[in-house]
C-alpha cells in the first residue's frame, strides 16, 4: 500500500495567509515567522514540487527527461527559427488530420510533437535569461551614471553662477579708506573726539557753553 499523496500547490498562497502572521502583536512579543535564509551554493530545495540545484540556473533538458531537439553546438537564431518553422508545418499537419480523420492516433502524436517542440524552444529562450540579466543591470547602472553626472554638472553650473554672483557683489561694494598698516578701516560706532570736533564747530556750540558756565556759578 502506498503512502499518502503530497498534494502540492501550482501556485503560491494567498499574501492574506503571511500578513496575518506579521501583526503588531506577533512582531512585539517577536513571534513573526523569520525569513527564511538563503540556500548554500551546493544546496538542493523543493519549489512546488520540484526539486532546484543551485549549481545550476537554468535545468537541463536530459535532468527533466526531455528528449533534447537542439544540438550542443549551435546557433540560437537559427536554432530558434527552425523550431518556429516546424511548429507552424506541425499546426498545419493537425488540422489536417482533424478536417480529414479527427479520430486517427495520429493526432495525438502531433499534439506531443507540438509540446516538445514548445519546450524546446521555451528552454532555448530561457538560457537568455543570464545575458537579459546582465544586460539589464548594465543598462540600469548606465542610467544611474548617466544621472549622477548630470546632476554633478548642475551643481557645478549653479555653484559658478553663485561663485560670479557673490564677486559682483563684492566688486560693487563702495573702496573704503586704508589705514597705514593697508588694512580697510570699518567704521562701527561714533568717536567722541570727531564728535567734539564736529560741536565747537556749531555757533550754538559756545552759547550753550556759556550758559552752562553761569548755571554752574549760581549754584
Amino acid at each position: 500500500m502506498s503512502g499518502p499523496e503530497t498534494q502540492v500547490s501550482s501556485l503560491p498562497m494567498p499574501p492574506e495567509r503571511y500578513i496575518s502572521n506579521y501583526t503588531d502583536e506577533n512582531i512585539r512579543r517577536n513571534r513573526a515567522p523569520r525569513p527564511p535564509p538563503p540556500p548554500s551554493q551546493h544546496e538542493v530545495y523543493s519549489m512546488f514540487g520540484i526539486q532546484y540545484n543551485n549549481d545550476e540556473m537554468i535545468r537541463s533538458l536530459e535532468s527533466q527527461n526531455i528528449k533534447r531537439l537542439i544540438p550542443i553546438h549551435f546557433d540560437r537564431r537559427k536554432e530558434l527559427k527552425k523550431l518556429n518553422h516546424s511548429l507552424l508545418v506541425n499546426f498545419l499537419d493537425l488540422i489536417d488530420f482533424l478536417i480529414l480523420n479527427p479520430d486517427s492516433p495520429r493526432r495525438t502524436e502531433k499534439i506531443d510533437d507540438l509540446s516538445l517542440l514548445f519546450v524546446n524552444m521555451h528552454h532555448l529562450l530561457n538560457e537568455f535569461r543570464p545575458h537579459q540579466a546582465r544586460e539589464t543591470l548594465r543598462v540600469m547602472m548606465e542610467m544611474q551614471k548617466r544621472q549622477r553626472v548630470e546632476t554633478a554638472t548642475r551643481f557645478q553650473k549653479h555653484l559658478e553662477r553663485v561663485r560670479d554672483i557673490v564677486n559682483n557683489a563684492f566688486a560693487a561694494l563702495p573702496t573704503l579708506a586704508d589705514e597705514e598698516d593697508g588694512t580697510a578701516k570699518v567704521k562701527t560706532e561714533a568717536d567722541p573726539l570727531e564728535s567734539n570736533a564736529a560741536a565747537k564747530n556749531d555757533p550754538s556750540y559756545q552759547q550753550d557753553r556759556m550758559m552752562c558756565k553761569l548755571v554752574d556759578a549760581i549754584e
